[in-house]
């Protein structure tokens, strides 16, 4: 079929604009990553001295730079319409976010959508797969604290054991109020066939828009991280912390994730901007960790039910293009997430003027030196 002039003009325009996003997201991760790496160093004396002023400083600097990676994807037109319950009302609370997991560009829509809620961004840790940290984000996470979890029966004991360890060591140290994680332990597209086959094995609910969780990470959370006898069972010396008199855990918050036609958005998407403007629909649930069972078995009927509750959902969206109303609403309410480009601007501005610095700062050592 021969190609039209209009139509070469267009993929023309489309590869050339690839090519320009991709060149100023290399620049941008070549001054903002290592100016977040050197303004931490130049400021150990201070985590000595006041580790909370530290970790807040840290905190700015770490909600700015995924403010940057949120500015690749608002400024290629992929916008956020959030549904159902508010999040903002508990943004300054402890709570557990679980996400249902479709692609890579699932953790770039978080970043995006968690901008404008508060110190969230901030205060939050992540669970990731272990890959990530071998990506050019992955030092940032490191320092941050988040934790890199290694998928595979074979690594999920040892792998329980480090995340209590971790919990216990830097989430409160460092002030953190959300933790992030995938309960489905991979892609929706890698693990659907297995999961497909074990719900079929031991008689539960087929899914086709999500899989069936995993216990592990959530179990090992809600243990380590919820107040003494707020689920209904005592947690034991893993969650007394006395030094901060923190309130535990105090929510969970069900997050389902719909992108239009079912086509999630990859990471590559999200920095070339080659596909057409996508909103990307995302739906909330909050449930008191009160109402959460700590026994192992009544846990897991809890989190397969969220996820059954999560088919349903997408099923509904999939359909009518809107997700269902709340109990008690007679029409769904949504919310159009937004950011401010003259913010995005400042805080792009502010990196590459920081990579300017820093590099004056070396040039002028280099000289004095040789």
């Amino acid at each position: 079929m021969a190609v039209t002039l209009e139509q070469a003009q267009r993929v023309g325009y489309t590869c050339l604009k690839a090519l320009l996003r991709f060149a100023f997201m290399v620049a941008n991760n070549l001054v903002a990553i290592p100016s977040y790496v050197l303004y931490l160093i130049m400021l150990q004396p201070l985590r000595v001295l006041d580790s909370k002023s530290f970790w807040y400083i840290e905190g700015v600097l770490f909600k700015w730079l995924l403010a940057m990676v949120a500015s690749w994807g608002w400024w290629a037109g992929y916008t956020v319409v959030e549904w159902g319950d508010d999040v903002k009302a508990v943004s300054e609370d402890e709570a557990m976010v679980l996400v249902n997991h479709q692609a890579t560009g699932d953790v770039c829509t978080l970043m995006m959508c968690l901008q404008d809620k508060g110190t969230v961004v901030r205060q939050m840790m992540w669970l990731m797969d272990h890959i990530f940290k071998y990506t050019n984000f992955g030092i940032v996470s490191l320092i941050h604290g988040d934790f890199f979890i290694r998928q595979g029966r074979a690594h999920r004991d040892q792998q329980l054991v480090l995340l209590k360890e971790h919990l216990e060591k830097y989430y409160r140290s460092r002030n953190r109020k959300w933790i992030v994680l995938f309960p489905e332990g991979g892609f929706l597209r890698k693990r659907r066939e297995t999961s497909q086959a074990f719900a079929k094995k031991n008689n539960l609910p087929f899914l086709k828009h999500v899989t069936l969780p995993r216990l592990g990470a959530t179990q090992v959370i809600l243990k380590t991280l919820v107040a003494p006898q707020e689920n209904g069972t005592p947690a034991g010396r893993d969650a007394v912390i006395k030094e901060n008199k923190s309130k535990g855990l105090q929510w969970v918050i069900d997050t389902t994730i719909a992108y239009p036609k079912g086509e999630p958005i990859d990471i590559q998407t999200w920095i070339l901007g080659y596909r057409q403007p996508t909103v990307t629909h995302i739906h909330y649930r909050i449930f008191p960790v009160k109402d959460v069972p700590a026994e192992p078995e009544a846990l897991t009927h809890w989190l397969y039910q969220r996820f059954i509750e999560k088919e349903d959902l997408l099923t509904h969206f999939y359909e009518t293009g809107a997700f269902p109303p709340l109990q008690g609403q007679t029409k769904a309410i949504s919310r159009e997430m937004t950011l401010s480009n003259l913010w995005l601007v400042g805080i792009q501005s502010l990196a590459f003027l920081s990579g300017g610095m820093w590099y004056c700062i070396f040039q002028y050592f280099y000289h004095c030196l040789f």
